[in-house]
C-alpha cells in the first residue's frame, strides 16, 4: 500500500533542541555582527564512502522534512535556554519566532549516491540554515547507514524476503527509524510495532523460545500457539531438539504449517535437513525462517540453501560495521551583504588531511553510457550540459518554506530497487572495493 510519513509523533522535546549549542552561539554573533540574514547556500555531502562500500542510499529525507516542519522554539525551550544562559536576550527573541522560510533541494529520498553528492542543498538566511546542521546530519547519517547496509544484505537475498528485527539491539526511537530506513532499502517487513504504526511498514512476529519454555513440553507451546494464530503460523524448532521439534510441529499444525524458524546452529547443515525433513513429513509447502546474527556475507553464504526468509538485527541496526556515513554540512555559497539582490559567492574550508571542500552551489547528475548504465557521478557549478538536462538527481523538497517533497514510502522503496539496478553490476559485489563510479567536477560560475 502507498502510506506517507505521519508526521512526527514522538514523546521528546522539540526538534529545536537536536542540535549543537555552537549553532545557537553562532546565531548571536551573527545577529550582533549584522551578517545573519546574508543569502547562504548549505550543502551535505561525504568525502568518502565507508571502506569498501561501492555506493550510498540516500535514507531519512522524509524524517527530515518533518524535523525542519516541527522545528520551533515554544516557551520550555526558550525558558532552558534563558536559564542556561546560552543566548542573549535579543537571540531568544528571534528564536521565539523561528520558521525555517528557504528552500531545500536533494537527493529523492531512496536514491543512491557517492563521495561529493550534493545529497542536499539548503538555501536562506545563514540565521535560519545554520540552525538545521545537527539535525539534518543526525538523521541523513543514521538512516543512510542503515539503509545501505538493509541494500548489500536485499541484493544479497536475491528473491528471499528478509524480517526486520533489531528494536531490542539499539535505542528505542532509532530503532524505528532503523526499521524504516532496512524498509528503504529492501526489507519487506519489520517486528518493531511502532514503526508500523508510524510509517505502515508491514509488521510480522509469532513467539520466542521463552514460550516454548513456559509450557510442559514442547508439544504444549506448539499446539496453543497453533490453536492462538493457525496452521499458518511459525514454530520456532530449536528450543531443545531440532529434528524432533520439526516432526512435532508437523503433527500439531498438519502439512498447512506456515514456516519454522531456526535461530541457532550451522544455519546451512540445519536447513538442508529440515528441509528433506519436512518434504519426508509432506510439508512441501512450509517455509524456512533463519535468525541468528545474520549479515549481509551471511545472507549470500546461505543463498545454495533451502531458505525462504531472514530475519536481521543487531546487524542491521549498527549499519553492518559503518553505523555512519560520515556526511557533513557545510556552507559552500553566500551572499556579501543582506541584500536579497547580493549575489552569491562561492565558499570553502582549505585544509589539509583530506578535509577540504568544493565551493559553490551545485547540480549533480549521472551519465548513462550508452546502454543506460551509470558510468559517472557529476558534480558542477554555473550551467547543466545540455548532455545531462535529463539526468539530473536534484529535486526540490522545500519551497519558500513550505514542505513540497513528502512522499509515500512505498515509492521510495520502490526508486531505490530501480536506483540500484542502474548501476553497474559490481555494484551489488560484497567484495571490498571503490565506489562503483567515480565522481568528476564541472567547475563553471557559481550563479545566483
Amino acid at each position: 500500500m502507498d502510506v506517507a510519513d505521519l508526521g512526527l509523533p514522538v514523546d521528546v522535546p522539540s526538534t529545536a533542541l537536536f542540535t549543537d549549542q555552537y549553532e545557537l552561539t553562532m546565531l548571536q554573533a551573527a545577529l550582533k555582527a549584522g551578517t545573519a540574514e546574508r543569502r547562504s547556500v548549505f550543502e551535505v555531502f561525504t568525502r568518502r564512502l565507508p571502506e569498501g562500500r561501492r555506493y550510498g542510499v540516500v535514507a531519512g529525507t522524509g524524517r527530515v522534512l518533518d524535523a525542519v516542519e516541527n522545528l520551533r522554539f515554544d516557551a520550555d525551550v526558550l525558558g532552558f535556554l534563558r536559564e542556561r544562559n546560552i543566548v542573549d536576550d535579543e537571540t531568544l527573541e528571534w528564536l521565539a519566532g523561528y520558521r525555517f522560510s528557504g528552500d531545500i533541494l536533494g537527493y529523492p529520498e531512496g536514491e543512491v549516491y557517492f563521495p561529493g553528492s550534493p545529497i542536499m542543498r539548503v538555501e536562506g538566511s545563514f540565521a535560519e540554515c545554520v540552525l538545521l546542521e545537527t539535525v539534518i546530519l543526525s538523521i541523513l547519517n543514521h538512516d543512510s547507514a542503515i539503509a545501505a547496509a538493509a541494500s548489500r544484505m536485499s541484493s544479497a537475498a536475491g528473491e528471499r524476503p528478509l524480517i526486520e528485527m533489531g528494536a531490542r539491539r539499539t535505542h528505542e526511537l532509532a530503532a524505528v527509524a532503523a526499521a524504516r530506513a532496512a524498509y528503504v532499502g529492501g526489507f519487506a517487513t519489520t517486528s518493531d510495532l511502532a514503526a508500523g504504526f508510524r510509517y505502515g511498514i508491514p509488521t510480522v512476529g509469532t513467539s520466542a523460545h521463552a514460550f516454548t519454555l513456559l509450557h510442559d513440553t514442547e508439544r504444549d507451546a506448539f499446539q496453543a500457539q497453533v490453536d492462538s494464530l493457525g496452521r499458518g503460523t511459525t514454530l520456532l524448532v530449536d528450543t531443545y531438539d531440532v529434528a524432533e521439534a520439526v516432526r512435532t510441529a508437523v503433527e500439531v499444525a498438519g502439512p498447512e504449517l506456515g514456516a519454522v524458524r531456526i535461530d541457532s546452529g550451522d544455519l546451512i547443515l540445519v536447513a538442508h535437513r529440515v528441509r528433506q525433513q519436512l518434504d519426508e513429513l509432506g510439508a512441501t509447502d512450509t517455509r524456512i525462517v533463519v535468525t541468528s546474527d545474520l549479515d549481509e556475507y551471511a545472507i549470500a553464504s546461505l543463498a545454495a540453501a533451502p531458505v525462504d526468509a531472514y530475519g536481521v538485527g543487531t546487524q542491521l541496526v549498527t549499519g553492518s560495521g559503518h553505523p555512519t556515513c560520515s556526511m557533513v554540512y557545510k556552507l559552500v555559497a553566500r551572499a556579501g551583504s543582506a541584500d536579497p539582490r547580493a549575489p552569491l559567492v562561492p565558499v570553502a574550508k582549505k585544509s589539509s588531511g583530506g578535509k577540504t571542500s568544493v565551493g559553490g552551489r551545485k547540480w549533480a547528475a549521472r551519465r548513462p553510457d550508452a546502454h543506460g548504465v551509470a558510468e559517472a557521478e557529476v558534480v558542477g557549478t554555473g550551467a547543466v550540459p545540455a548532455a545531462l538536462a535529463g539526468h539530473q538527481l536534484l529535486v526540490e523538497l522545500v519551497k519558500g518554506g513550505e514542505v513540497v517533497g513528502r512522499e509515500p514510502l512505498d515509492a521510495v522503496r520502490d526508486r531505490h530497487i530501480a536506483a540500484r539496478a542502474g548501476l553497474p553490476l559490481s555494484a551489488t559485489q560484497l567484495s571490498r572495493g571503490e565506489p562503483v563510479i567515480p565522481t568528476e567536477y564541472v567547475q563553471g560560475l557559481s550563479g545566483n
